[in-house]
């Protein structure tokens, strides 16, 4: 229970730091004319096509009515897609984590078949990465080497987790979508139900917490590279070597260049089959496994994330037609509004009752994914469900995951609108 505990505690820090950098970056995008007509002239296709699709007569090729049957494009799920990013941003900025899990299961629920729920969603991340990059040195330092040994094997994981993705899809698109699910009812079920525990457990306490959540105490002793995993693996013996940390400890520290491969194997697999970039990801993997400090964590991450998610979207879906990029830029658009209100809310809401939203949230997308998968496991024909029933579970699942996310959307911009005073005040 306690290995549970701490998993859970890394994966909430990783996906912490993860929603730092996007806030970082939605702060980058809009603070800056320039990016902003670069989004601008991005968007212009996604609305034209958009105001195309009226006259039904766009071909196959670039996304036509039939292309993606059942999931054909139209003016309003570029809507769809915008709203969605609106809500998976309000939860970023607003909590300062998970926002990125609920995409792909919302965009599935919206009637996207899940390979290309997933393709969409890490273009929509590297299109956010590119745009948002800044000068490094003020987002901490960047090891080269470690950045290298670490992209070789992202780029091998990429690979593989795109080619089972693809041979599930072209083995069976109901499969892949069953699959995609499942993964994501396992990631969300573990993190909702740790984070309501939580949740209720300070709510008991009555203890005064801050929305966003606080990093693990364990996290600065992992860093330091003398107990534990990391400080096992930098003793070993494999050549060659890296080093890393030279500006934090004299001599910087050292590890084998093959654990560097491997867990940039693990970070790009699971980014290629979920379509999150591997952000959450790597800060865990860097401090509590490699034992790389936070600072030199944070810069090595931005670049995993625009080479992971770059080479994911473009070599392992984009070419296959696996990615609707009007929907990344509704997407984009979306989140880049919904973070900045989020970021600004969290100064006239208790922590507390944050917490709680995002609990139910992340829950909210369990249940969603798996009541989805009595239906797909239905026409696989592995169970007999009666049509009936499979419309009623998914009914139930696509109703609770989308009105908890619009009640935690009215309530984060009411509150924004409600404080505009309060807040410009802050400022």
């Amino acid at each position: 229970m306690k290995a549970l505990r701490t998993l859970n505690a890394v994966l909430l820090e990783g996906a912490r730091a993860h929603a730092r950098w996007e806030i970082e970056n939605a702060r980058i995008i809009t603070g800056s004319k320039k990016r902003l007509f670069i989004l601008a002239i991005l968007a212009i296709p996604a609305v034209l096509l958009s105001v195309a699709f009226a006259t039904d007569s766009l071909p196959d090729m670039v996304g036509g009515k039939h292309a993606y049957m059942p999931a054909f494009y139209d003016g309003t799920t570029f809507a769809v897609s915008i709203v969605i990013g609106l809500c998976a941003g309000l939860i970023t900025g607003c909590i300062g984590a998970g926002g990125g899990f609920i995409i792909t299961p919302a965009l599935m629920s919206a009637g996207i078949k899940g390979i290309l729920a997933v393709g969409t969603d890490l273009f929509h991340i590297f299109a956010k990465a590119i745009m948002g990059t800044a000068v490094h040195k003020k987002l901490g330092n960047v090891s080269v080497a470690l950045a290298i040994w670490f992209l070789v094997g992202s780029g091998v994981g990429v690979t593989g987790g795109g080619l089972i993705n693809r041979a599930l899809y072209e083995f069976n698109p109901i499969l892949s979508d069953a699959f995609i699910s499942v993964v994501y009812v396992v990631l969300l079920g573990f993190l909702g139900f740790y984070s309501l525990f939580d949740f209720l457990k300070l709510r008991k306490s009555g203890e005064d917490v801050g929305a966003h959540h606080g990093a693990s105490k364990h996290g600065t002793e992992a860093a330091s590279g003398k107990k534990g995993l990391p400080a096992t693996l930098q003793a070993s013996k494999i050549p060659p070597y890296i080093t890393f940390d030279e500006d934090l400890v004299p001599g910087g520290k050292r590890i084998p260049a093959l654990y560097v491969a491997i867990c940039g194997a693990i970070v790009g697999f699971m980014a290629a089959i979920m379509g999150v970039g591997g952000g959450f990801l790597t800060f865990p993997i860097f401090v509590y496994v490699l034992g790389v400090s936070s600072f030199t964590t944070v810069g090595t991450d931005i670049l995993q994330i625009i080479f992971t998610a770059g080479y994911a979207s473009i070599t392992q879906y984009a070419i296959y037609g696996f990615i609707f990029y009007t929907l990344a830029m509704g997407m984009l658009i979306g989140s880049l509004l919904g973070i900045q209100l989020g970021a600004l809310t969290t100064k006239v809401v208790k922590g507390i009752y944050i917490r709680g939203f995002y609990a139910t949230a992340i829950l909210a997308g369990f249940i969603n994914r798996l009541f989805a998968l009595p239906g797909t496991l239905t026409d696989m024909e592995y169970i007999h469900l009666s049509k009936g029933t499979v419309s009623m579970l998914k009914m139930v699942g696509n109703w609770s995951f989308f009105l908890v996310v619009a009640i935690f959307g009215f309530f984060v911009i009411s509150k924004f609108f409600g404080n505009l005073k309060t807040l410009r005040q802050g400022a």
